[in-house]
């Protein structure tokens, strides 16, 4: 399976019960705020598509990231190296 697919699949988890509407995601506005500093509550539509336009280098980068841990050689290699080493 693609890197690609297992990112979109984090994606797809991360947006359960608010595949609509993401922005109204709790998980996904608390990421947002943790990363740039809005206030969760002030998360709209506007800010939420604002905020995925600005950091998409970013925001891929990280999906790329995400589905190399989830099942490529970056978390093979988390699961054989012992917990003090993490």
């Amino acid at each position: 399976m693609s890197s690609w697919l297992r990112s979109l699949g984090l994606l797809w988890q991360s947006c359960r019960g608010y595949r609509a509407r993401p922005w109204r995601s709790p998980y996904l506005r608390w990421r947002i705020e943790t990363y740039s500093g809005l206030p969760a509550e002030h998360i709209g539509a506007a800010a939420f598509w604002k905020f995925l336009w600005s950091e998409r280098a970013a925001l891929l980068r990280y999906l790329r990231w995400t589905g190399q841990m989830r099942g490529g050689r970056g978390a093979q290699a988390m699961r054989r190296r012992p917990p003090a080493e993490r």
